[in-house]
């Protein structure tokens, strides 16, 4: 039976996801070789990480000659979505104007984002 998908991801699984998004598929061996960290995970942490995503309906696989290929099956849009939504209902009681409130009362924004968000909040009236 498939895991249920996880409204988010580790920061494991977030990794791994980035590159099969810049790339769009890869191998296992692709995969570990794209990440930036060092040093460099184990195939085996890699393929067993993708098992999880594939579980958890984030990726699928397929077969290259003899290796398994892995492509995303929801896109980083949708996996923010999730997050939002997770981190709204988990921490703001469902209310994106608190989520919003928070955001301004304690993070640095440049003159230029303020800007957008206030267009954004006109078009929404």
């Amino acid at each position: 039976m498939a895991r249920k998908k996880s409204p988010t991801l580790t920061d494991a699984e977030l990794r791994l996801m980035d590159v099969l998004w810049e790339k769009g598929s890869a191998t296992v061996g692709e995969v570990a070789g794209a990440l930036p960290m060092r040093p460099q995970l184990a195939y085996s942490t890699v393929l067993t990480t993708l098992r999880i995503l594939e579980e958890k309906g984030y990726v699928r696989h397929g077969r290259r000659g003899r290796a398994f290929v892995y492509r995303p099956v929801i896109d980083r849009t949708e996996v923010r979505r999730g997050a939002v939504r997770y981190i709204l209902s988990r921490f703001f009681q469902d209310d994106p104007a608190l989520l919003l409130v928070n955001i301004l009362e304690h993070e640095k924004l440049d003159p230029e984002e303020l800007q957008r968000l206030r267009e954004m909040i006109e078009e929404g009236d």
